[in-house]
């Protein structure tokens, strides 16, 4: 199996971006999916996620509000949509998959079976 993690890039303060999350070896939209980040410095910390079993959908405080978790069926894709940015959201973004019973959002990072490489994301003020 194997993620990948890809469209971070650099953005303005306010500006938007979407990240994308492909597997091979596995189909993602049978699994719990979840997008992390870890900023220089910091510790991995969730951002969102989607239980499978269920649709339902997670969101860290910091981030409610501004980034929205989506698929495409069809491509059997994961989306990260994020907008107004802010330089606090600079980070490395990885996409992390789960195959669980439980709801994502108690669930650690530690429960999740496969990890993309991550995708760099740079907020300029």
């Amino acid at each position: 199996v194997q993620l990948q993690a890809s469209g971070g890039g650099l953005v303005q303060s306010g500006g938007s971006l979407r990240l994308s999350c492909d597997a091979s070896g596995l189909t993602l939209a049978k699994v719990t999916i979840g997008w992390f980040r870890q900023a220089p410095g910091k510790n991995r910390e969730r951002v969102s996620c989607i239980t499978r079993r269920n649709g339902n959908t997670y969101y860290a405080e910091s981030v409610k509000g501004r980034f929205t978790i989506s698929r495409d069926n069809a491509k059997d894709t994961e989306y990260l949509q994020m907008d107004s940015l802010k330089p606090e959201d600079t980070a490395v973004y990885y996409c992390a998959t789960a195959d669980s019973g439980y709801g994502c959002n108690v669930m650690t990072q530690y429960e999740y079976d496969y990890w993309g490489q991550g995708t760099l994301v740079t907020v300029s003020s």
